[in-house]
């Protein structure tokens, strides 16, 4: 028998859970590629694709994108999510060991050549997308002197069957482990787990102090993460996951074009110079479930992100406000604003200012947190109609606004202008100007691919600047994956460059200008 639980914690045990809950769509016709992300876009439900054309591998998306989802993997109803949440991070659970014959995820083993990135079902989740994308990457590294594990959530854009760009702009624990290999000159070796049960998604985009951030995941799974060394790279990664990449971050630090992708905020983040991470080994389950993961788009409040986002922000708010004020009685932060952008506060006001209390406190526990709303408790905060009645009876802007100025706020928030810090806005609702920017930013939607007719990668770049998803619906496949191998070659062969908006071109070609054909 193993060691340790290597079934409880899968996600594909989870998923079953799902469909016995009236949660899961199964897929069971065959469907191309390009066709998945528009399958998820806005669906009220997880979606398990059982036949995915050119693939031997099933995907599922969704997993995460609704509270209700989220709670069923904790067992408690959705609105005692949060309070679960903070309960169990306040015991860490440290990670046991397996042998690799113990664990599921060695059960497939491929390197060298064999570990091909575009052999997995990855696809194109927004229309002007740089390229194909891991989403649901949960990062797995160690700091350079080896005293601190970080997990995170890192998206990974295929330059070729072996390369990927990271995400890795805005500061993080794991910008700063990177940049510490960079400054010495060597390779960061890092690992990617695809296919997680939520209690690691939640571990992985909390703000936790802890120097082992997978004792964390243990303390939310409530069960200690069965762990087994890494095949090619000197780190351990959860030996019960669907799949696991590994490989390193080269030395070369923030060399490489990435993007664009339709962000977390709800449009396109533009394309920025960011590291590239070369895979050595694929590990996964003879039965290995691919995951995606939704983002951005026009339903913020059906995707992954929002929702993991939404608990984050609340468990970091409610953590700002125990030493701030008396009795806070919730929290809730709306998935529509990406779970990051507004946060509702209920509160019993036992002395005046409280309600500015909260608000300052909650001003300081997230960057990302742009306008706090507190209420008394007879505000149902989980409630938009109520939250309007009282933004509309018991507010007045000359008395109950409260504004903070050259804050930290984050780069993507399109409002900024390029600013690094920014302005919050708090509303006191209890009783005691910019003009739209809707013309500047683009919504991601789902590809909708033009007929273009079939014609090679390489003539059509030889014709003029293209974006990835012109290229797939030049190629004629409805994929992706090999625009990635026909990109990739050129690149080896020194043919290809990207412009600074993203598109790809060709070595001499023509640049046209904005309003010609192809531009």
């Amino acid at each position: 028998m193993p060691s340790a639980d290597v079934e409880r914690f899968r996600l594909r045990r989870f998923v079953d859970e799902l469909e016995r809950a009236g949660e899961l769509e199964t897929v069971t016709a065959p469907l191309d590629l390009i066709d998945v992300a528009a399958r998820l876009d806005g669906n009220p439900k997880a979606v398990l694709f059982r036949h995915l054309r050119g693939c031997d591998m099933e995907l599922v998306g969704n997993v995460m994108s609704s509270r209700r989802r989220l709670a069923l993997a904790f067992g408690v109803p959705a609105a005692e999510l949060r309070a679960e949440v903070t309960r169990r991070v306040q015991t860490p659970i440290a990670p046991t060991a397996v042998s690799s014959d113990e664990a599921p995820v060695h059960e497939i083993v491929w390197t060298g050549a064999d570990a091909d990135l575009t052999r997995l079902p990855v696809h194109l989740q927004h229309g002007d997308d740089g390229s194909l994308y891991i989403s649901a990457g949960i990062d797995i590294s160690r700091s350079f002197d080896g005293t601190r594990r970080n997990v995170g959530y890192r998206r990974l854009m295929l330059r070729g069957p072996h390369e990927a760009g990271i995400d890795l702009v805005a500061p993080s624990d794991l910008h700063s482990i990177y940049a510490d290999y960079v400054e010495r000159r060597q390779r960061m070796p890092i690992a990617f787990v695809v296919g997680s049960h939520p209690a690691d998604g939640i571990a992985a985009v909390g703000t936790w102090a802890a120097t082992d951030e997978l004792a964390l995941a243990g303390a939310l799974r409530g069960s200690a993460v069965p762990l087994v060394p890494c095949v090619t790279i000197d780190a351990e990664v959860p030996a019960d996951a669907e799949m696991v990449l590994e490989g390193y971050l080269d030395e070369r630090g923030w060399s490489e074009l990435e993007g664009p992708y339709g962000e977390f905020f709800g449009y396109y983040g533009p394309a920025k110079h960011n590291p590239v991470f070369h895979v050595t080994a694929i590990t996964m389950r003879r039965d290995a479930l691919f995951q995606t993961l939704a983002i951005g788009g026009r339903h913020m409040s059906s995707t992954d992100t929002a929702q993991l986002n939404a608990i984050r922000t609340e468990a970091a708010a409610w953590s700002a406000l125990q030493s701030a004020v008396r009795e806070p009685l919730a929290v809730y932060a709306p998935p529509t604003c990406g779970g990051v952008a507004h946060l509702r506060i209920a509160l019993r006001q036992r002395v005046p200012g409280e309600a500015r209390n909260a608000i300052a406190a909650a001003f300081g526990s997230n960057a990302e947190v742009k306008h706090v709303f507190v209420v008394d408790p007879d505000v149902d905060i989980f409630s938009d109609e109520a939250m309007e009645w009282a933004l509309a009876t018991r507010f007045q802007a000359d008395r109950d606004l409260v504004v903070g100025s050259n804050l930290r706020a984050v780069p993507l928030d399109p409002s900024l202008h390029g600013s690094r810090t920014g302005s919050k806005a708090g509303f006191d609702l209890t009783t005691a100007g910019e003009p739209s920017l809707a013309a500047r930013y683009v919504v991601p939607d789902p590809p909708v691919l033009r007929d273009l007719g079939p014609q090679p990668v390489a003539a059509a770049l030889a014709a003029g600047p293209r974006t990835f998803g012109e290229l797939v619906a030049l190629a004629g496949t409805r994929d992706g994956r090999d625009v990635v191998r026909a990109l990739d070659e050129l690149r080896r062969g020194d043919r290809l460059t990207r412009l600074a908006d993203g598109r790809y071109g060709s070595v001499g070609a023509t640049v046209p200008q904005a309003d010609e054909p192809g531009s």
